[in-house]
């Protein structure tokens, strides 16, 4: 899978493996946190359920391919349970950060215990109680995406709103799946500004809205992106909508930041950090 920050225009620096003998969350999480501390394009290519020694053998086979392509070693993530399997995967020409080795193996000495060496352990939690509240955020997140629906929002834990394309769908997909935290979101359109006001679905539920906003130049390159050349990504009809849609936060004395050169990630922590949740993260 293509990094996200990764320019269209440019080539990657390095490729970066994610290598598991399960679904790659864990190695991918784990890199992404270690990859953004370098102002560098990674291509990134996620390899999950390495459970056999063909896929480890495979594996090596296509980190040695990106190693000859990119005349440079790719970067391997790896959350290889069985030592076999990261045996194999170890002897491709990659620079490997093992997290199984680095981690576990400490704690067993420490401890004095030996770990089950259990394939997806961390995501066994198909019938907890906090699983199924996950699956029902994510549900309720996609149900009330973009102001589809006013249905059930005193159910809501957040509702997010800002202009289109200021970062509320992923931040709602986000806080649903890591949290199972229910987050609707809701677009602040021209007619809301020439009104003065809150969408009047939104009134009663006032206490759980949050606001995201962005710079107009940001918000103008991300438009442009899904519709060139448009009147909805000019980049004076983008700073007239984050204009009103702050003045109609600060008006309704509404919590809001500005995601402009936040990741997800912070943007999340930031609401978590207002709505006081004590929901777990996984």
């Amino acid at each position: 899978m293509s990094n996200p920050i990764l320019p269209h225009s440019s080539a990657p620096d390095r490729t970066v493996f994610f290598v598991s003998d399960g679904t790659g969350i864990t190695a991918e999480t784990f890199g992404h946190s270690v990859l953004t501390q370098f102002e560098l394009r990674f291509k990134e290519i996620r390899l999950p359920f390495i459970d056999t020694m063909d896929k480890a053998h495979d594996a090596v086979r296509r980190i040695n391919d990106a190693c000859g392509k990119d005349g440079k070693r790719p970067i391997v993530f790896s959350t290889l349970v069985k030592a076999e399997l990261s045996t194999v995967v170890r002897q491709s020409h990659g620079m490997h950060m093992d997290l199984i080795q680095t981690f576990v193996e400490p704690l067993e000495q420490e401890l004095g215990v030996k770990s089950t060496h259990t394939i997806g352990r961390s995501h066994n939690i198909a019938d907890s109680e906090d699983y199924k509240n996950r699956i029902e955020a994510i549900n309720f997140s996609l149900a009330h995406d973009d102001g589809q629906s006013h249905k059930n929002l005193s159910m809501a834990d957040v509702i997010l709103v800002g202009v289109s394309r200021s970062g509320k769908t992923p931040t709602s997909l986000y806080l649903a799946m890591q949290y199972g935290i229910k987050a609707a979101n809701y677009p602040l359109i021209p007619e809301d500004f020439e009104r003065g006001k809150l969408p009047s679905g939104l009134i009663p539920f006032k206490d759980k809205i949050f606001g995201l906003s962005i710079a107009p130049d940001r918000l103008s390159e991300v438009r442009n992106e899904r519709r060139p050349g448009s009147k909805y990504a000019a980049l004076e009809n983008c700073r007239y909508e984050v204009n009103e849609a702050e003045k109609m936060m600060r008006r309704e004395n509404i919590r809001w930041m500005s995601s402009t050169v936040k990741s997800i990630e912070e943007i999340a922590t930031m609401i978590l950090q207002e709505l006081k949740s004590d929901k777990r993260a996984y």
